[in-house]
């Protein structure tokens, strides 16, 4: 697993681009450590980051790594969907980010020589990106809620695409897709908003089919002290942002 440096790191932003609803940001880190696949950074920008005068500041943002190249850059996916996102998706080539990270335990290989099958929603595409390039490619499906977020699906070459209003792929939920995948020895990896996750760990639960999801919970510090992200499990709570992301589905009764 790989740890990040005590304290956060002021880093350039090399580049900024939209791919349909979505914005994907580039950061140079070139003596950061290669973050493994799954993992996260904590996202702040340098300047203009917080409320104004008589409101709060904000709180760093969490977002998966999506990918890392050969000379450390390193790529996140946003969507503007609130103040904190709003001012990421504003940075420009030049502008600097605080980052802290790499966090949390990314994603483990197939057991058993299993066949990886990959399932994604929304923004939860990210992690699956950079695992996708581990893995040298396998079987990845996308659900989003219409063709402007599908467009996001360009990022990873080669994916099968479902939508809520059927203007993009497949017309339904993406579990539909993943149903047709579950023959034969395969393992899955998701990552995406919790009813998407649920409807995966039942159905592979149903299958007899192991499953490792990147839950998405609230997380304000990164480093396990405020207890901001805990979720359930059969064993108790964990936090995600040290016991997860990444957790075994069977672990999980549910996701809330």
């Amino acid at each position: 697993m790989s740890l990040a440096p005590f304290g956060r790191r002021r880093l350039r932003v090399t580049g900024r681009r939209a791919i349909g609803a979505y914005d994907v940001l580039s950061v140079a880190d070139p003596d950061g450590p290669a973050p493994d696949a799954g993992q996260f950074a904590m996202l702040a920008a340098a300047d203009g980051w917080g409320g104004l005068e008589d409101e709060r500041p904000f709180l760093p943002r969490a977002f998966s790594v999506a990918r890392r190249h050969g000379d450390g850059r390193l790529e996140f996916v946003l969507e503007d969907v609130g103040p904190g996102t709003e001012r990421l998706c504003e940075l420009e080539p030049g502008d600097d980010v605080w980052l802290l990270g790499p966090l949390g335990r990314g994603f483990a290989a197939p057991r058993d020589g299993r066949r990886p099958v990959l399932v994604g929603g929304g923004v939860g595409i990210a992690p699956l990106m950079i695992w996708g390039d581990a893995l040298g490619g396998a079987a990845t499906l996308l659900g989003f809620r219409d063709a402007a977020h599908a467009a996001g699906a360009a990022l990873v070459p080669g994916a099968r695409v479902a939508t809520d209003d059927g203007s993009a792929g497949h017309h339904g939920l993406v579990t539909e897709l993943l149903a047709a995948e579950l023959g034969g020895d395969v393992e899955v990896y998701a990552c995406g908003p919790p009813p998407m996750l649920e409807a995966v760990r039942a159905l592979c639960a149903e299958h007899d089919v192991p499953a490792q999801l990147a839950l998405e919970s609230g997380m304000a510090c990164g480093f396990g002290a405020c207890f901001g992200c805990v979720v359930p499990t059969r064993d108790g709570y964990v936090r995600l942002c040290v016991d997860g992301p990444v957790l075994d589905a069977a672990a999980l009764a549910e996701v809330a």
